[in-house]
């Protein structure tokens, strides 16, 4: 599959929430999100710690020993509790922070990251995208997962105050090709034979179409051909990454949703998870 190429969107979506924090008054502040107990502001400062984690561990290769401290980061159990904890301490000592100081951090922040990122070779191996699967990952899928990081949580910022979301195709199409780098993690384990095919389309002006193919070895991404496919799932943009981030559960979804051929097949590609939780 092609990569996802993200490199030139971070600063026009930071751009983007800086401009909607900065119009926000005190009670928009503290409306609640899909995040469960984080408010607007939490979201914001969330985003400035995952920006200080980038720049002090990546650029920088400052340790962070106390992450996972005491738990198994083996396991996606593991894995989830010590982001979750970490993320909580996080926000919880930053709350006293002004929105001003913070929207002025984030933008120091926003333009230290996008350098960094400019540095990286895209096509070298890094660490795993936990949620693609264990194996090392090229740099570009984890930039593009970086970025579906901040879109999301941007969405989650609009959609609590009532603003219109980043949805046209430059901003909301990569997050869904890269959320759909998840299928094959989602499907393992399932029962289907060497030959299946799945294949998941996206309706909108951001959306696409992308298929896994199961083989002996398991199942991967592949170019979309029109070789019959084994199940279809067809859903809208809005839904797919509300459902891929786990905004809307799968049997709240069904009703939403348009599945062709194997039900079972079809109900794993609902299952998939594109975040850490």
């Amino acid at each position: 599959m092609d990569p996802v190429d993200v490199i030139d969107l971070f600063p026009g979506e930071r751009a983007a929430l800086l401009g909607l924090l900065s119009g926000l008054d005190d009670a928009e502040w503290r409306a609640a999100t899909a995040c469960p107990g984080w408010s607007v502001k939490d979201v914001a400062l969330h985003l400035l710690g995952d920006d200080v984690g980038r720049l002090s561990g990546g650029r920088d290769g400052f340790p962070n020993p106390a992450f996972g401290a005491d738990l198994d980061l083996g396991t996606w159990d593991g894995l989830v509790a010590a982001i979750d904890r970490q993320n909580a301490a996080w926000v919880a000592g930053t709350r006293r922070m002004s929105p001003r100081l913070l929207i002025d951090l984030l933008r120091v922040t926003g333009e230290a990251t996008e350098a960094y990122f400019r540095d990286l070779d895209l096509t070298a191996i890094g660490a795993p995208v936990d949620w693609a699967g264990p194996e090392p990952a090229p740099v570009w899928l984890d930039l593009a997962r970086e970025y579906t990081e901040r879109w999301v949580h941007q969405q989650h910022v609009r959609d609590a105050v009532g603003r219109p979301g980043l949805i046209e195709r430059r901003w909301l199409a990569p997050v869904l090709a890269t959320f759909a780098r998840a299928l094959p993690r989602a499907l393992h384990g399932d029962s289907a034979g060497s030959g299946a095919r799945v294949r998941l389309v996206v309706t909108g002006e951001a959306g696409g179409e992308w298929s896994a193919a199961r083989s002996e070895a398991g199942w991967r991404l592949v170019h979309p051909s029109a070789m019959p496919a084994t199940a279809t799932v067809t859903l809208d943009q809005d839904l797919a990454w509300r459902l891929f981030t786990r905004g809307i559960a799968p049997e709240h979804a069904a009703s939403r949703v348009t599945v062709e051929g194997d039900g079972p097949l079809a109900a794993a590609v609902l299952r998939t998870v594109s975040i850490i939780a």
